[in-house]
């Protein structure tokens, strides 16, 4: 059972004074990857994305501002979300990666490929960078697998504590991404409701299950169970994850209380549906988690769960 690491220590030059989302973060999450898989990990070269794979996603005009920023040596895009030297460089890293993750996981080549990036992206709009994020990774990787005819139908599992608004508003219209989320709520951003289910050919494409703080392992797994199911009816041809550990109860910027037990259980369901659907694979992206143990277990728990999950499913 093959499992690709893709991280790169260059995303470690993306780091302000202080600041939650921080270099050790990636190193966290791939020593939970490298932990979790048990076996040989492959961890290939890292392949930007590049100008055209980030024009199907983001505005130029945003693209623009962010090179901007970065030539007069960083800035804030938000009192959250940073750009320094060599900020733009990391973040085309970590949306390259996703998008490699993603084509080795429709391809076939890898069972699970996990791409241990930073910055996260989730709350990036096509417009502009907020809550820690500057590239939609996960939403490059979307449009990148279409446009190399890997995948036409794709679901989106995003189980970070905070709603991925960026996600869902780059898809809310099309009907061929399921994007299916549980987060804390009411929390930042304020948006993931049950009733935004997307807009126009693709309502009932958006499947939000928001869950009040204090919720743990049992109110997580319960949300997924019925969203794995949405999931399967859906039928996509590849399942990307959105892998935020914020969730966790030792995290320091949340307030829910799922463990690496929780994690585990949920991508053991994943990686099961993702065998039945007859899937080469399963990709994902690191979004939240700042706790750094919380985050390496959890990490590790997830790559033991979606390889279990498939095992069991016969893939």
């Amino acid at each position: 059972m093959s499992v690709w690491l893709l991280t790169n220590a260059s995303a470690d030059v993306h780091r302000a004074p202080g600041h939650p989302e921080r270099p050790e973060r990636r190193i966290a999450a791939a020593e939970g990857i490298r932990a979790g898989a048990g076996a040989a990990v492959l961890e290939p070269a890292i392949e930007p994305a590049d100008e055209e794979d980030l024009a199907r996603i983001h505005d130029p005009a945003y693209l623009a501002i962010l090179a901007e920023a970065e030539s007069r040596g960083g800035g804030w895009l938000d009192p959250d979300t940073y750009v320094a030297s060599g900020s733009v460089s990391a973040a085309r890293d970590a949306a390259g990666a996703t998008l490699q993750a993603a084509l080795a996981a429709s391809g076939g080549e890898a069972e699970v490929a996990f791409a241990a990036v930073r910055p996260p992206g989730h709350h990036a709009a096509r417009g502009g960078g907020r809550g820690f994020c500057l590239i939609n990774n996960i939403a490059v990787a979307v449009a990148g697998l279409r446009a190399r005819g890997m995948a036409e139908r794709v679901a989106i599992v995003d189980w970070d504590v905070h709603h991925g608004d960026g996600t869902q508003a780059i898809f809310d219209d099309d009907a061929d991404v399921c994007y299916a989320s549980t987060h804390q709520a009411p929390f930042y951003p304020g948006t993931g409701w049950a009733e935004e289910s997307g807009r126009g050919d693709a309502v009932g494409t958006m499947h939000n299950r928001p869950l009040a703080a204090s919720s743990g392992d049992e109110e997580f797994v319960t949300a997924w169970q019925e969203l794995i199911g949405v999931i399967e009816s859906f039928g996509p041809d590849v399942i990307l994850v959105s892998a935020g550990y914020d969730a966790h109860a030792a995290d320091p910027l949340a307030g829910l209380a799922v463990t690496e037990s929780g994690f585990e259980t949920v991508a053991r369901l994943v990686g099961a549906l993702s065998g039945r659907l007859g899937h080469g694979g399963v990709a994902l992206t690191l979004e939240g988690g700042y706790d750094l143990d919380a985050l390496r277990a959890s990490a590790s728990a997830t790559v033991r769960g979606l390889l279990a999950g498939r095992n069991a499913s016969g893939a």
